[in-house]
């Protein structure tokens, strides 16, 4: 194999290495969080507030994410790279020092819109650095830049949880995210985008605030239900959330319209079950199975583990039937997770052994479905829309898990308000998840896309 041909070849080297540190230190902190996050609600008493952990961040991602998707086509990566890194920076100390449960939710907003334009500018470089038949093989690298995360990060977490302090692992991601600034940022200074659009994406930010305000004000409601108040939230919530919802996404991506909007539908949704179920489930284990924060995480690492092998082995297989069996990746992966979170929805109630079983299963569908619909996207972009690509799957990426966490979180805060026992409200943020990845798969019926001549047939 020539070293054109390998994303670690002379030609590939730097921009791969700086592409895999930039998500190692995302990754790490967002499974770090998913162990901790038990900790610090009951540290800063603000278990009611527990879904806000992470859907302030997978909210803010939306705005970072559409906000620079369009500025990239305009200006290139290199100063987004730069302000997201900045504010990712910022969120992290400003968690570390948090004294109170809004304080640790802004701090997460602040990460979140810094990983949403950090990834933005990721994907844009490989959409515009690498050949169709390299992209499974880095966005398969996106798995292998978990391993030492996902073999380590949540139960490191949960041991400097225990012993020291949850505060500590935030200080503790810094150094990850100052070393891939200094191996990625000169890569992206010289990324260039062909034919720089001129229009202004002052429209598009606009709409990406308006939503994360109504998915807000949805998810504040949802939490004061049945009450008068809470109704009201509700229902303004999703008048504000419609217009963006359809502007933003491709048309038709509600209603599974064939091709790229399907598959924006089903990555969205089978992505908000499996991260919804990851965060729920260290929140099953500790509180309801009495499992230490590090064993909890240990758990956890299961399905990330099987991810980052998975992901390893699809760049063959791609490589294998020349991409030809990418949409039969996609939902056989989405079958799978349909099975591992079926099994882990009963943890809760039956059995620890089980969630291992659960999150192996889970980690492999994921793992073949996340970065074949990546790869089937890329190939479907036109000239000069990279950066609307790349903002179209981390929206998949983070605003479907915003609102599912989101509404798991207010389910288990009306169960509580309502005296059920912790147990039944995590079962029904669990069921949740469920549902949603049925969905995924009838979404993946309907991709028919053309994965070589990126043409919709």
């Amino acid at each position: 194999m020539s070293s054109t041909q390998s994303i670690f070849g002379t030609k590939y080297l730097a921009l791969s290495i700086g592409i895999i540190l930039a998500v190692m230190a995302v990754g790490f902190e967002g499974l770090a969080v998913t162990t901790i996050a038990p900790a610090i609600a009951n540290d800063l008493e603000g278990i009611s507030l527990y879904g806000w952990i992470f859907s302030a961040y997978l909210l803010a991602q939306i705005i970072g994410t559409l906000v620079v998707g369009r500025l990239i086509d305009r200006k290139g990566p290199a100063l987004p790279f730069t302000v997201a890194i900045v504010l990712f920076a910022i969120g992290l100390i400003t968690a570390a020092v948090a004294t109170d449960m809004i304080v640790l939710i802004s701090s997460r907003a602040l990460q979140g819109f810094g990983a949403g334009a950090m990834m933005t500018c990721v994907y844009t470089a490989i959409s515009l650095s690498y050949p169709d038949e390299l992209r499974p093989k880095i966005l398969g690298a996106f798995g292998t830049a978990y391993v030492l995360p996902s073999m380590i990060g949540p139960y490191v977490a949960g041991v400097i949880s225990q012993q020291f302090s949850w505060r500590f692992v935030f200080w503790g991601v810094l150094p990850f995210l100052l070393l891939a600034t200094f191996l990625s940022l000169p890569v992206f200074r010289k990324l260039q985008i062909p034919n720089v659009q001129k229009a202004s994406g002052a429209g598009a930010t606009w709409l990406s605030i308006l939503l994360a305000l109504g998915t807000g004000l949805f998810l504040s409601g949802l939490g004061m239900l049945p009450r008068t108040v809470g109704i009201v939230l509700v229902l303004v919530g999703l008048v504000l959330m419609a217009q963006p919802l359809r502007k933003l996404l491709p048309g038709g991506t509600l209603r599974f319209r064939r091709g790229l909007p399907s598959l924006i539908a089903s990555r969205g949704l089978f992505f908000a079950a499996y991260v919804s179920t990851q965060n729920f489930l260290v929140l099953a284990l500790t509180e309801t199975k009495g499992l230490t924060a590090d064993l909890a995480g240990l758990i956890v690492a299961s399905a990330a583990l099987s991810w980052c092998v998975v992901s390893y082995l699809q760049s063959y297989w791609d490589a294998g039937d020349q991409g030809r069996g990418r949409n039969k990746r996609i939902r056989i992966g989405v079958f799978l997770m349909i099975i591992g979170i079926g099994i882990v929805v009963w943890v809760p109630g039956i059995n620890i052994a089980l969630s291992i079983i659960g999150q192996m299963i889970t980690g492999i569908g994921i793992g073949l479905a996340h970065p074949t619909s990546g790869a089937v996207a890329f190939a479907n972009a036109k000239e000069g829309e990279s950066g609307q690509v790349s903002a179209n799957l981390q929206f998949a990426d983070s605003f479907t898990p915003g609102m599912v966490i989101g509404i798991g979180g207010a389910i288990i805060a009306v169960g509580q308000a309502s005296g059920l026992l912790m147990e039944a409200g995590i079962s029904g943020a669990m069921l949740v998840n469920l549902v949603l990845i049925v969905l995924s798969l009838l979404a993946s019926t309907r991709l028919k896309i053309n994965v070589r001549e990126g043409k919709h047939t």
